[in-house]
């Protein structure tokens, strides 16, 4: 039969050899504790831009012309003219 006394030692040195230091499980928290009020800080706010649209990406014309439609074909070609 093993010594009953024994058991305490080996639950203690299992636990400080696997168990993160307290300093990093503080921050840990903090941290969750911190993105979850911004979020909930953005949420009661809502959209910054409420008017602002995301761009589309490819309009098929090779990057060409801008987003918005407007030729910048009256653009002069930089020899200082």
């Amino acid at each position: 039969m093993k010594d009953q006394s024994s058991f305490p030692h080996t639950v203690v040195g299992f636990l400080s050899r696997h168990v993160p230091p307290p300093a990093l499980t503080g921050f840990l928290i903090l941290l969750m504790a911190m993105f979850a009020v911004s979020y909930e800080v953005g949420s009661a706010v809502g959209p910054v831009a409420p008017g602002m649209h995301s761009t589309p990406v490819g309009d098929g014309g090779g990057g060409r012309s801008e987003p918005h439609g407007h030729d910048m074909g009256d653009m002069c070609s930089g020899d200082g003219r």
